[in-house]
């Protein structure tokens, strides 16, 4: 039988004041379950990085749990604190990395961050990802001339996941048909829209931006981003942009005039060897020169100046509600230069001027944890946390399937222990605020589609229940709501079925459908704490606990032993069908032994 342990999370029943200033004194709450070997708990503090330590004491006693209460002065921007347990087996440490009874370094303290907060709406979103030439194409399309780049395809045409054609493929795609389909949306019952890049480029992705002054006329132009982002904000909705701050393409008109003049201003924006004349790029791929951000006129035309390339796509008629930053784990990143963190806080300003609840989201695509809990990005694309995490736990089948990076051996395979071990060892390094407000997603337009790695539809089903109800914003990949496959970021960019909706997979987007639902209704999966009660190889169950009630989620990727819980009153099923839960003669919860499954219980 699992039983709680002491626990303590960012979430409002352990801090009631979620958006501390500096200076302030504020409440934090620990958790300790009946018969805990726990009789004293005193937390620790480093303001000013002096460790200094508090006495807490008893709050509240509720149901055989003991509730200690402490204060914690936010000293510094960032503020750590950790608990000190005390009980007839010695001192023990509670961090965000759990419970220890070793000395531990202070980077997996809890941390209270006392930075302007991220927009309120960011907690209660539901994104959904478009890789406009795949989604939807308008009747207005056809019409359009090509440019000399581009390999026509009909809808139909197998994409091409690997080759000097990938990038080519032009399937014709436009921000009016994206409008066409936004009913679609709505059935599925997302709220937030991300673009990536729109702008004219000279690839099918338009990631190698050739100009950041207009919308690409292949997509329909500047008037079809003002028809769309009219028709997105008409349902209630947001809509958020995609933006390279890390190189341009070598079509850019800043960057042909660098190249074509070694006085021209634009010089300094990129990184030219003054001897050689080559110049830095993305990981080597020429048509995509890297940004110098020592470049003051660089900061200028990308951020601060009044037609710049942030500010103008965040005002009527557009109004972009925020924009996701590609490779940001690299941006401001060269050699000696390290510039990542001055950039990130002066777009965060740029964004909050011009839109005080815009949203500034950072790509990482591994460890992220040393560029959040600034005055900076409000979040990352959790990939590393919980992408591969889950992928791992959950993969199926024989088939090597790639990892996000490209691991060799691919994809591994691990147990439930591993799975929450790798997804505790981001969490435990970024405060609670960073980690509910970054996206959790089961893959995008650069990684397979989670079908691919997962293998069927029973658990993909899994996979988009944890997606829905573990922290942090969840972030669908156009097409995963209907099954659709891809072995990497290529090929699962996969044009929309539209016309052929006898291809849909039927139980995978109810699925969706009633987990999105699900999320939205209930408070708890998206302002709630989380407290884990159970794993085992194939199952984990946890709580999501917030004042206004909490749900109980198992998780379970094949059959296995019934899972005992104590300490829990009965149980309302609200997903997956599963009987009411009720407390056995020892007050006890038995969670079903089939699977794979999800189900979800609210607590009564």
């Amino acid at each position: 039988m699992s039983r709680p342990q002491p626990h303590h999370d960012g979430s409002t029943l352990y801090v009631p004041e979620q958006e501390p200033t500096l200076g302030e004194t504020v409440d934090v709450f620990l958790r300790v379950p009946a018969g805990a070997d726990v009789g004293q708990v005193h937390v620790r503090t480093t303001g000013d990085g002096e460790p200094r330590f508090r006495a807490a004491v008893v709050d509240r006693a509720d149901g055989g749990e003991v509730w200690w209460r402490a204060e914690v002065e936010v000293r510094n921007p960032v503020s750590n604190y950790r608990f000190l347990l005390a009980g007839r087996s010695g001192p023990r440490w509670l961090t965000a990395a759990g419970v220890v009874d070793h000395d531990v370094p202070d980077h997996g303290d809890f941390k209270l961050v006392s930075h302007a907060p991220p927009p309120a709406w960011a907690r209660d979103a539901v994104i959904y990802q478009i890789f406009p030439d795949r989604f939807a194409r308008s009747t207005t399309a056809a019409g359009r001339p090509l440019p000399d780049w581009a390999i026509p395809c009909d809808w139909e045409t197998p994409v091409i996941g690997r080759g000097p054609e990938t990038p080519h493929q032009f399937y014709g795609g436009d921000l009016d048909g994206i409008a066409e389909r936004l009913d679609h949306l709505d059935r599925l019952g997302v709220n937030t829209v991300y673009l990536t890049p729109i702008f004219p480029a000279r690839s099918n992705h338009r990631y190698d931006a050739a100009s950041f002054d207009r919308v690409d006329p292949l997509l329909g132009g500047d008037a079809a981003l003002a028809r769309l982002a009219h028709a997105v904000r008409a349902r209630g909705w947001r809509l958020l942009g995609d933006v390279t701050s890390n190189h341009t393409g070598d079509a850019h008109d800043w960057f042909t005039a660098a190249s074509a003049d070694v006085h021209a201003s634009e010089r300094g924006l990129y990184y030219f060897d003054g001897t050689t004349g080559d110049y830095e790029s993305w990981n080597g791929v020429k048509s995509l020169p890297k940004l110098n951000w020592g470049s003051a006129e660089l900061r200028r035309r990308f951020a601060t100046a009044d037609d710049s390339v942030l500010r103008r796509w965040l005002r009527p008629p557009y109004a972009l509600d925020g924009w996701r930053v590609d490779v940001a784990n690299m941006t401001g990143r060269r050699g000696a230069d390290a510039y990542t963190h001055e950039v990130a806080a002066l777009l965060r300003s740029v964004v909050a001027r011009d839109r005080p609840d815009g949203l500034l989201m950072a790509e990482h695509g591994h460890d992220h944890t040393g560029d959040l809990d600034r005055d900076g990005w409000h979040g990352t694309m959790n990939y590393v946390g919980f992408t591969d995490p889950v992928w791992s736990w959950l993969r199926h089948g024989d088939q090597p399937v790639p990892n996000f990076l490209g691991t060799p051996g691919g994809v591994p395979r691990r147990d439930a222990g591993r799975m929450l071990a790798t997804m505790d060892a981001y969490r435990s390094l970024v405060s609670w605020r960073s980690y509910v407000h970054s996206w959790q997603l089961l893959g995008s337009h650069d990684s397979a589609r989670v079908r691919s790695v997962v293998g069927d539809a029973a658990r993909q089903e899994v996979a988009a229940g944890l997606l829905a109800t573990m922290p942090g914003i969840p972030m669908i990949f156009a097409g995963d709501e209907l099954g659709l496959t891809g072995t990497n970021g290529e090929s699962s960019r996969t044009p929309m079925p539209w016309h052929r909706p006898e291809s849909w997979d039927a139980r995978t987007f109810a699925a969706y459908r009633a987990l999105i639902a699900l999320r939205r209704g209930e408070p708890a999966l998206r302002h709630g704490g989380l407290r884990r009660l159970h794993h085992d190889p194939d199952a984990l169950a946890f709580l999501r606990e917030a004042p206004t009630g909490a749900v109980l989620v198992l998780a379970r990727r094949a059959a296995g032993a019934p899972i005992r819980l104590a300490g829990l009153p009965a149980a309302e099923n609200v997903y997956g069908g599963a009987p009411a839960l009720r407390p056995d003669a020892d007050g006890t919860l038995t969670l079903p032994a089939d699977g794979p499954t999800f189900q979800v219980w609210r607590l009564c």
